[in-house]
């Protein structure tokens, strides 16, 4: 098995991470954002400080990193928030695709503040995905709209965080970046949870815990992939995500995406998997 195969592997199982995450994020019923925020990266935490410690590494990172670390966390923690609040309120795989918008606006971000070259295919592949986008919100300006501009803004606050993951690059080991952001996202919310807590029986705390499991896994899952295979090879395959929350959806809610939401998953991931391919025939040789 060569490294490519491993991060696809790996990719794959983050993928399923994730949207199993988002099963039990779902399952956990009326909650507030926030709430179910702060139980799922609480274990997030629990378990990066566990691989922090025995690696015997820093927790908080770098001096020098500290203003890319802070940002990262605060745009990461309201991403998820927003996130959530869209999985509650639309179908799941309308919700997780409009979040797997943000591979296109991180290449924006990069072009605007960190001065990398957009390339004409590029900005072919962003027009396109954002005419998908159209498709799955099916704009409307009433309450009705609300839901998909929240998962819009999810993939804003998401690009806005992988784009700092880009500045950091390896300066910080992998489970020092997620202690980070789990640590201070569950502190930040602590006040907040306490204001908006709604009383939770045994099951839905467990589905919360296990939300945090299973995003764990999908966290160190991405992380890992990228370490074995470079991402041109296999950033394409984190939108297996979107085939398996659309399965999840259907078979334990009974939902699924109506024609415009499946058009629009079509172009989007045309644009990807076009983004990917042209991608790679670009990039140099590693």
């Amino acid at each position: 098995m060569n490294n490519i195969v491993k991060g696809i592997l790996l990719m794959l199982i983050s993928s399923i991470g994730f949207a199993i995450m988002t099963l039990f994020v779902k399952l956990s019923g009326d909650l507030p954002a926030v709430q179910k925020t702060f139980f799922r990266n609480l274990i997030s935490a629990v378990i990066a400080f566990v691989l922090v410690i025995y690696n015997k590494e820093s927790l908080f990172g770098k001096r020098e990193n500290q203003l890319v670390l802070l940002g990262r966390s605060i745009f990461g923690t309201i991403g998820i928030i927003f996130l959530f609040y869209a999985i509650d309120h639309l179908v799941l795989s309308d919700a997780d695709m409009l979040n797997k918008m943000s591979p296109f606006l991180v290449i924006l971000f990069s072009a605007i503040f960190l001065k990398e070259r957009v390339l004409p295919f590029q900005m072919g592949t962003i027009v396109m995905a954002f005419i998908g986008m159209l498709f799955i919100v099916k704009p409307s300006f009433s309450v009705d709209f609300v839901p998909y501009f929240v998962g819009i803004l999810s993939a804003l606050f998401a690009a806005a965080a992988y784009t700092l993951l880009r500045v950091l690059g390896n300066r910080e080991k992998f489970y020092t970046v997620v202690f980070y952001f789990s640590f201070f996202s569950t502190v930040v919310l602590l006040p907040f949870l306490i204001w908006l807590y709604e009383p939770m029986t045994g099951k839905q705390l467990m589905y919360l815990l296990l939300a945090g499991l299973f995003a764990t896994v999908g966290q160190f899952g991405i992380t890992l992939a990228y370490k074995y295979a470079p991402a041109r090879d296999i950033s394409i395959f984190t939108y297996s995500t979107v085939i398996f929350t659309t399965v999840i959806s259907f078979t334990f809610f009974g939902e699924g995406p109506d024609l415009y939401s499946i058009i629009g998953y079509i172009i989007i991931l045309s644009a990807m998997t076009f983004m990917f391919f042209r991608g790679r025939k670009s990039a140099p040789p590693v």
